[in-house]
């Protein structure tokens, strides 16, 4: 009976979703807190402009940054996070996506790096000592496939599970990092940037939720608030 009664309420609460009128939403008057799951990189790239964006209509709206440490979506099917933002996974009809926008990987070392004093050819990419991102710990990923087309092979020393520890590492040794371009634009002040060498696949960043929020007035008011912060950065 318990098991049938939490059934019988979600089912309850999706319709409710879906029939609620559109009305009036009061956000000087929204005291509520919104989860976001996301990467650390678009936190710190994002992340104080979307706040600002939503303390400004809304100051009584506070913003939770979850850790994404996997793609799961029974934290968005239980109502644990309001939003997840980054490349989509297997999802299912369940839950509703949008895109944000599209990044590219591109390289960043320290200033002065030798890699600084001419053009960037594959072989002297391949010759550097490189930082691996992968929450899984893998060495090897798309750029290790692109480099091999051409018969070369890249040497990883060390692998991290986020591009800010990269882009750390980079920055105070002769260590190669490849990240986001977009996701880490204030991250690589002051560092060398550089398309790289290799052609690799664009990804696409989208937000994801729940369809029992879809028509919830906040949550619509939060989505918009996540696009014109994403759209505002290109």
């Amino acid at each position: 009976a318990q098991e049938l009664r939490l059934q019988v309420g979600r089912v309850v609460e999706d319709g409710e979703a879906l029939l609620r009128p559109a009305r009036l939403l009061d956000l000087q008057g929204l005291d509520r807190t919104f989860t976001l799951r996301t990467n650390e990189s678009f936190v710190e790239e994002f992340g104080p402009r979307l706040v600002a964006r939503v303390g400004a209509e809304a100051p009584n709206v506070r913003l939770r940054f979850a850790p994404k440490s996997d793609k799961d979506v029974a934290a968005l099917r239980d109502a644990s996070i309001d939003l997840e933002i980054g490349v989509a996974g297997e999802t299912g009809p369940e839950v509703r996506i949008q895109a944000l926008f599209r990044d590219r990987f591109i390289g960043a070392a320290r200033a002065g790096h030798p890699l600084s004093q001419g053009a960037v050819t594959p072989e002297l990419f391949a010759a550097g000592r490189h930082i691996s991102v992968s929450r899984r710990g893998r060495e090897r990923g798309p750029i290790d496939e692109a480099l091999s087309e051409s018969g070369l092979q890249r040497t990883v020393v060390c692998m991290v599970s986020g591009f800010s520890a990269a882009l750390a590492m980079a920055r105070a040794s002769d260590l190669i990092a490849s990240v986001p371009e977009r996701h880490t634009e204030g991250a690589r002040a002051g560092m060398f940037s550089f398309p790289l060498p290799v052609v690799t696949v664009e990804v696409t960043i989208s937000m994801l939720w729940h369809p029992r929020l879809d028509a919830d007035p906040a949550q619509r008011w939060l989505r918009d608030c996540v696009r014109e912060v994403c759209a505002a950065s290109r």
